[in-house]
């Protein structure tokens, strides 16, 4: 059984604030050693439950956090950006599953901690008819190939979003946010005894995987127009006001691709 395991890290048990999770302040060192030993107990649990071959995608930021030396010798490990899929490098039709670990609530849920969607720039994605964030662009682009999501970690917000989307999926909640930047957060020995159960868990479920059907509309709303502005050069993108673009395509592995490059012109 092979094993994708993408991570990010605001959905780490403790991280509070965006000084936790950027590079160039002192907390940091802290909290990738925490984001590390989260995947340490996601992979501890997959292989109780007999996963044979485990990829574990770094999905943060610059996507260079986990730390090689502490991470767990049977997994393999996706570093550094950028990557043709981003936060889901390593996808394809030969992984049985996907675990996302460390993951966030989407753009403008409340009592959500640090949420948001890709780089900030967007207040809203929808893929058709569905209300997304990272969690569901990610998991479209898995059920493209196939493949469900079993398993995602975080807080409450994220679990609750994942469910919604994905069906009876696993979850495990590390924090109850109280707001954007509180949280009342599990120790990190008992969040990972959760982890770990919740891994081993998750591949013995039947889970459908999330499929998009074609024509796939994606709509993002930018949270100022000068990110439209930019956003707009895509090639295939519409106008639809100020700060609203469409862009439709019948494959969402074209979709994401799409995504990302507004985004990223944003």
């Amino acid at each position: 059984m092979k094993l994708l395991i993408s991570v990010d890290m605001e959905g780490v048990s403790g991280v509070v604030s965006p000084d936790h999770t950027s590079s160039g302040h002192k907390a940091f060192e802290r909290f990738r050693k925490l984001m590390t030993a989260d995947v340490n107990a996601a992979v501890e649990g997959a292989l109780a439950a007999g996963a044979d071959q485990i990829v574990v995608n770094d999905s943060h930021a610059s996507m260079t956090n986990i730390l090689i030396e502490e991470l767990n010798p049977a997994a393999e490990l996706i570093s550094g950006a950028p990557k043709p899929f981003s936060m889901m490098q390593g996808i394809g039709p030969d992984v049985d599953a996907v675990f996302f670990v460390g993951y966030h609530a989407r753009a403008g849920t409340a009592a959500a901690v640090l949420a948001h969607t890709w780089s900030g720039a967007v207040s809203s994605v929808h893929l058709n008819d569905h209300l997304v964030g990272e969690t569901g662009l990610n998991a479209a682009l898995a059920g493209a190939h196939g493949v469900p999501v079993v398993l995602v970690t975080g807080d409450q917000a994220v679990a609750a979003e994942a469910r919604a989307l994905l069906g009876e999926i696993e979850t495990v909640v590390v924090k109850q946010a109280i707001a954007r930047s509180a949280a009342q957060c599990l120790h990190p020995a008992v969040a990972h005894e959760r982890i770990r159960e919740g891994a081993r868990r998750a591949l013995g479920l039947a889970v459908s995987p999330l499929v998009i059907p074609p024509p796939i509309t994606l709509q993002l709303v930018f949270q100022h127009v000068r990110y439209a502005d930019s956003a707009e050069s895509t090639p295939g993108s519409v106008r639809v006001d100020g700060l609203t673009l469409k862009w439709v395509g019948d494959d969402m592995t074209a979709v994401y691709k799409a995504f990302r490059t507004m985004t990223s012109l944003a």
